[in-house]
């Protein structure tokens, strides 16, 4: 969670007096103080010279933390909140979207998993070009110079079916300027651009005809798997906050979240996806890509769905 001293702009309350006193009992961060007795911090601050200033201060800090809680919401509010603001979003291959029930679900984080050239970043630039010909922005997160606007340009000319070609460019044009592409190699600049993306969405600095609707990271397991060497937690714990955070946006701000991931040999020589056990809880939805040897035909099969059942599987040619 944030440090106090990044509240001190926004908060007057939240200063380096009442940041020395919180430090002074080891606390450095919101989630510090949230770990500490606040009943105990009370009495503390009472001794002090300064007791009222800080005692507005803990109380300013507990206002923000409520402020910053979502709601607990009943059965019957997610029931309506999905269906009037997690609409679905079509892939632009069809049998995917019938694989999907219909397409990319926004709330919900979709993982590709797949071996290198199973056409997962295919998929990607696909699905992205389509969401942007629907007069809506993608965030795209490109971790290994894999985004290709020739590829872009291919699947809109493919599905504009315009008769000139100062039609098809313009339609190019807008579809590439709804696409917002970062350069991102390694997980903390992941992070530097998720939490401006998270501001920037609270403070709506998004045009009215292009709301975000589709964040893409390619690839997540690039990004995490340098992180998870050693025998400290702390790679652990980062991967666990990137996937929270990827669904709190998601969730918060009616997006679809779309991230791929390599696989590793598993037992018996079967392979399975990276990241282990922990991060296998982190998608709502998992598909495997696969290519047969000498075939340019990808296999897509349902490893995980909310409400459908494993196994089912789709063949496509169209992203390749």
């Amino acid at each position: 969670m944030a440090p106090l001293k990044s509240l001190e702009k926004e908060y007057p309350l939240i200063d380096s007096n009442f940041q020395s006193f919180c430090a002074s009992h080891a606390i450095f961060s919101v989630q510090d103080f949230l770990l500490h007795d606040i009943d105990a911090l009370i009495a503390l601050a009472d001794n002090h010279c300064a007791s009222h200033t800080l005692k507005q201060g803990i109380d300013q800090l507990l206002s923000i933390i409520d402020t910053r809680h979502p709601p607990l919401l009943n059965g019957l509010q997610l029931l309506e909140d999905a269906q009037r603001n997690k609409h679905v979003l079509s892939t632009g291959c069809e049998r995917i979207d019938a694989l999907l029930g219909g397409g990319l679900r926004e709330g919900q984080l979709t993982e590709l998993v797949g071996s290198s050239s199973s056409g997962k970043t295919q998929a990607c630039l696909l699905i992205a070009s389509t969401v942007a010909k629907h007069k809506s922005s993608v965030i795209y997160l490109d971790t290994g110079n894999s985004f290709s606007p020739h590829r872009i340009a291919r699947f809109v000319g493919q599905s504009s079916g315009y008769g000139s070609d100062n039609q098809a460019a313009h339609t190019l044009k807008k579809v590439l300027d709804r696409i917002i592409c970062y350069s991102v190699f390694d997980i903390y600049q992941m992070f530097d651009v998720l939490h401006q993306l998270k501001t920037n969405l609270r403070s709506e600095i998004v045009k009215s005809n292009q709301h975000v609707r589709l964040l893409i990271v390619d690839s997540i397991s690039s990004l995490v798997t340098p992180i998870l060497g050693g025998s400290g937690p702390q790679g652990h714990a980062l991967m666990i906050s990137a996937g929270f955070l990827l669904k709190k946006l998601g969730h918060e701000h009616n997006i679809a979240v779309l991230v791929t991931n390599h696989v590793v040999g598993g037992e018996d020589g079967v392979s399975k996806p990276a990241l282990g056990e922990s991060w296998k809880s982190v998608p709502h939805v998992r598909l495997l890509f696969s290519q047969d040897c000498g075939s340019n035909v990808c296999n897509i099969s349902m490893l995980k769905h909310p409400s459908m059942a494993s196994g089912r599987a789709a063949s496509s040619t169209m992203f390749l």
